[in-house]
């Protein structure tokens, strides 16, 4: 095992250590179904059902995931572990269907149905890269259940409220060991990182555009949330660079690089949750941070 692997290890071991000893959740025992809301508005069942959607691409996340750092021991364990962790988040939310009466059994086989009529890919091919990738993608989400924990409880939801509270935690979580890796690798090759880190930031896009059925029309009720341009500067963006020690004279400089080798391709649609949304304004530069 290379200095490189047995960091990356120990970054794992701490990361276990801690979800073992805080944060291990049980979907019969800790939600409380009881306080469901039926009564609740078909917009927020809308939203619950489209995470449920993007978790269902599980099998394709594994699978390409896994066999990208098949050979580096704490990252490929950390996959084994996640896969486990997002298996509950979608078990949960189609029991919330369920137990909600918005969705029957037939209507979910159906959308597993046409989930698996497609199937996603690796937006990129490079094992760090992807650990970047995921560490935005985390954070992303972790901003986006948060809102929509905002969302149940304004309607009354205690169930609903809870289950994204704990989802919530994980998505974050998975995003504290992705941003671990991610200084180590810094340590080992800080202009290759920022490389990197820019060309995945310029060309960003969550993980079900293209592929959850009515992504179009169901991502216009995602952003009623209030999860905007402005909320992935400053929610998912900002406190990203800041936590990797990354100064914002570092990251232009990057970024400018990367802009450069993403003009001249075609614009792509505006599907993502956040719209198309730049990066922020450093020193009145533009370049983009995320497009979809």
């Amino acid at each position: 095992m290379s200095r490189l692997e047995e960091k990356i290890f120990q970054e794992y071991m701490t990361f276990f250590e801690k979800a073992e000893r805080e944060r291990r959740w049980n979907v019969f025992q800790d939600i409380p179904w009881e306080r469901v809301n039926k009564d609740a508005s078909e917009e927020l069942a809308l939203c619950a059902e489209t995470f449920c959607s993007v978790e269902m691409y599980l099998p394709d996340y594994v699978a390409n995931g896994i066999n990208l750092v098949r050979k580096y021991f704490g990252q490929a364990w950390f996959q084994a572990n996640w896969a486990y962790e997002e298996s509950k988040h979608s078990l949960t939310l189609m029991q919330y269907l369920l137990r909600s009466g918005k969705r029957t059994e037939e209507q979910l086989t159906d959308l597993q149905n046409q989930i698996f009529e497609k199937k996603w890919d690796l937006p990129f091919h490079t094992p760090r890269q992807m650990t970047f990738y995921g560490c935005v993608q985390e954070m992303a989400t972790f901003v986006i259940y948060v809102k929509h924990r905002e969302r149940a409880a304004a309607e009354g939801d205690e169930c609903l409220r809870a289950i994204y509270d704990y989802i919530a935690r994980d998505e974050i979580a998975h995003c504290r060991f992705y941003q671990s890796v991610i200084k180590v690798l810094l340590e080992e090759d800080r202009p290759g990182t920022l490389a990197d880190m820019a060309h995945v930031f310029a060309n960003f896009e969550m993980p079900g555009v293209g592929i959850v059925p009515d992504y179009d029309s169901r991502i216009l009720k995602m952003r009623e949330a209030g999860v905007d341009r402005n909320v992935f500067i400053q929610k998912v963006y900002m406190p990203i660079l800041k936590y990797l020690g990354v100064s914002r004279h570092e990251m232009l400089a990057a970024q400018r690089t990367a802009l450069d080798l993403r003009r001249g391709g075609e614009g792509r649609r505006d599907t993502s949750i956040e719209g198309r949304a730049g990066a922020p304004n450093l020193d009145n530069a533009a370049p983009q941070v995320l497009s979809a």
